[in-house]
């Protein structure tokens, strides 16, 4: 069995390749880089979050899934630092949220469900203003900002305002910039609302091969075939708990449906902890 420690060296080498010599700097590659310790939320007497436990591998694409309240927006605003837990912590590669979230963020690559671009500016003005807040020099920026456009296909339109972008372009840019200054994980809300097939292949392609060199990807999504078939392991959540972690084919086994989609196990789980949830309530 290879030693955890060689594997993230080596993992953390490729994706340096992949990217630029920046990706170094962020971390050396703990056990875990994505780490949720028995973290519970409430928004007033509502329990978002109840004890999640999780932690995510480096070079894992992993997929968290629920119905809508399940608590994913909760998870995705503590893994960001949009949101404090009430009780329970959250680590991005060995970088506590709260007391080194500088840190955190510098290793952290976020893509929002409704990315926020700012429509007066052109798309290279827009990767360039997000490359200085990172901190990238102006030879790196402008090395990154290559990559990017060649990686997503914008060279067409990337001169041109934001406000004429298409939900597609503009979910393009988003990611671009996110990946901008090679991180070692990214989170993704919804990465496929609004991509036309050719952008969802484009998309998905990425992710595979950042992940192979390395990368951890973190995606909430309610687009459950994306989940089967590009996600390592993923997550269902509901009422604030984790009812399943795991593969797709450990799910099956669960349920004793082996040959049954992930859409169809989904519903089964889900649909059966909403009638738990009733005879509770009841």
């Amino acid at each position: 069995m290879k030693d955890e420690w060689s594997v993230g060296r080596k993992n953390h080498a490729q994706l340096s390749t992949l990217h630029s010599p920046l990706s170094t700097l962020h971390c050396l590659p703990p056990t875990f880089m994505i780490e949720f310790h028995n973290i519970t939320r409430s928004y007033g007497r509502k329990l978002a979050l109840n004890g999640l436990e999780l932690t995510v591998k480096a070079g894992e694409l992993f997929a968290l899934l629920g119905p809508n309240g399940a608590g994913k927006t909760t998870a995705i605003k503590l893994l960001t630092g949009l949101l404090r837990p009430d009780s329970g912590g959250v680590t991005v590669c060995g970088h506590d949220l709260t007391h080194d979230g500088r840190n955190a963020a510098q290793a952290m690559g976020y893509v929002p469900d409704e990315p926020f671009l700012y429509d007066k500016l052109s798309g290279r003005e827009f990767l360039q203003f997000a490359a200085e807040i990172r901190g990238l020099k102006v030879a790196d920026a402008a090395d990154a900002i290559e990559r990017e456009t060649k990686n997503f296909e914008m060279a067409e339109f990337l001169d041109s305002l934001i406000e004429t972008y298409s939900h597609g372009m503009r979910q393009r840019l988003a990611f671009a910039s996110a990946l901008l200054h090679a991180p070692r994980v990214l989170v993704i809300d919804e990465p496929m609302v609004g991509l036309d097939p050719r952008s969802v292949r484009m998309v998905k392609d990425l992710l595979r091969r950042h992940a192979a060199a390395g990368m951890t990807i973190f995606m909430s999504t309610h687009t459950l075939a994306m989940a089967e078939e590009i996600a390592d392991r993923i997550g269902i959540l509901d009422g604030g708990r984790l009812q399943f972690l795991g593969t797709l084919s450990e799910l099956q086994r669960e349920l004793s449906s082996h040959h049954a989609s992930l859409e169809a196990l989904f519903l089964q789980l889900t649909e059966g902890e909403e009638e738990e949830q009733k005879k509770e309530e009841g």
